[in-house]
């Protein structure tokens, strides 16, 4: 395929996936339980969190979370007490235990007390071409409270060679709002512009069959390289096409 036929094939796949259907067997189900911005916000990110291995199970245990907070993610974030987070002793997922879980409650609530909140913290510190750097100063902020080194690696830094796919997916569903109903688009403070594809084995495998991607980890340093062909495509919504290269990936084993 030349450029226009790959980007017409491209667009195809986009629209293709890209619609309510994909909600009912992808993770984003999750926060599309809610109605509140806060509330999508939190239960979207510990969605993100514990999204790799297989999906059913992130789904499941991403339940399980919502659950935990009593279905009401920003209401227990902001007045649980600390007999509260005893219930989470049980939860699991992978490498997430319970103590990572009730660190990231504390966390977050320290940054809707503190910092005005998520889409606060990560508005301030992008840049006009990438959100990268603002992922790295996301980081800083979260483990500026005690806490054991361990949980640290739940959250990837792009400053140092990661891929960062599950903040990136995150990012992806806050702040692209193109109306099919999907992503939610309720960041209105970052352009969707320079948001980077959630890159992983799937999207990886595929930008690589189709030329959009020469390197062969999955690092910081392929992403760039993804975004830089993927923004040539469409310089306003480059990641509209995460939806071509996962559906194509995982639903057709492209």
């Amino acid at each position: 395929m030349n450029k226009t036929e790959l980007k017409e094939f491209l667009d195809q796949k986009v629209i293709q996936y890209n619609n309510p259907n994909f909600i009912e067997s992808d993770p984003i189900q999750i926060p599309h339980q809610f109605s509140i911005k806060e509330d999508i916000e939190i239960a979207g990110f510990l969605t993100a969190t514990i999204a790799w291995g297989n999906r059913k199970m992130i789904i499941k245990n991403a339940s399980k979370m919502v659950e935990l907070m009593g279905n009401s993610p920003y209401d227990f974030v902001m007045n649980h007490k600390e007999h509260h987070l005893d219930n989470f002793d049980s939860f699991v997922h992978r490498t997430f235990n319970a103590y990572d879980f009730q660190y990231f409650i504390k966390s977050l609530q320290h940054i809707y007390k503190n910092h005005q909140g998520l889409e606060n913290v990560f508005s301030k510190n992008t840049t006009k071409t990438s959100i990268q750097p603002a992922i790295h100063n996301f980081k800083q902020l979260f483990f500026e409270i005690p806490h054991l080194q361990r949980t640290e690696k739940h959250i990837s830094d792009p400053l140092k060679g990661s891929a960062a796919k599950r903040i990136n997916m995150f990012l992806r569903w806050m702040i692209r709002n193109d109306k099919t109903g999907v992503d939610f688009g309720i960041w209105k403070s970052i352009s969707p512009s320079i948001l980077s594809c959630p890159l992983d084995v799937h999207s990886g495998n595929v930008a690589r069959k189709l030329g959009l991607l020469t390197r062969k980890q999955n690092d910081a340093k392929a992403l760039n390289e993804l975004d830089l062909n993927l923004r040539k495509m469409d310089k306003n919504d480059p990641v509209k096409y995460d939806f071509a290269l996962f559906g194509l990936g995982v639903f057709e084993q492209f």
